[in-house]
């Protein structure tokens, strides 16, 4: 089987999959935007998925048919869209699978929230991502300036559309 065709399997997010995402190095410039605290203070200061509660509503793990983690997301209810926020491991970035991958991310979000539109956002340097995104079904449908805790950064608004 070739690695763009990839089989992801979406299961909660657990407290051990939860500190091994947290502790991912990902390769300059995305460890700017792909990098968390380290575990201990996550969980002491309740920040996403160290609080067991956003963790259990909102984070998923990714798993391939082996049963390894290979990625995350989030499942962000907001007014009228549920938002996507995504991690793959980053070893494995960069390998064509990105496809594979969100289409199991948006396939459980629109289980979870059938009625609303599935969208995220991207700096728009970020063209890896973009690629990506792009070729599971999303369309940049807006693009705007952000505060981000990088400083103000031009981020795109892109929406899964339905194939």
């Amino acid at each position: 089987m070739s690695v763009a065709k990839k089989i992801f399997m979406v299961i909660p997010m657990m407290r051990e999959h939860a500190e091994v995402c947290s502790n991912w190095k990902y390769e300059p410039p995305y460890d700017r935007i792909y990098s968390w605290l380290p575990w201990e203070q996550m969980e002491a200061l309740g920040i996403e998925f160290g609080d067991p509660d956003i963790r259990e509503r909102q984070y998923v793990s990714i798993m391939d048919a082996e049963g390894i983690l290979c990625g995350f997301a989030q499942l962000f209810p907001m007014v009228n869209v549920i938002r996507l926020g995504v991690g793959l491991r980053p070893d494995l970035c960069n390998l064509g699978m990105g496809k594979s991958f969100l289409e199991a991310i948006v396939a459980e979000a629109k289980k979870r929230y059938p009625e609303l539109p599935v969208d995220l956002e991207v700096q728009e340097w970020n063209q890896r991502a973009i690629r990506a995104y792009l070729k599971a079904g999303f369309e940049i449908t807006d693009t705007y300036e952000k505060w981000t805790p990088e400083g103000l950064e031009r981020l795109h608004c892109m929406v899964y559309r339905e194939h």
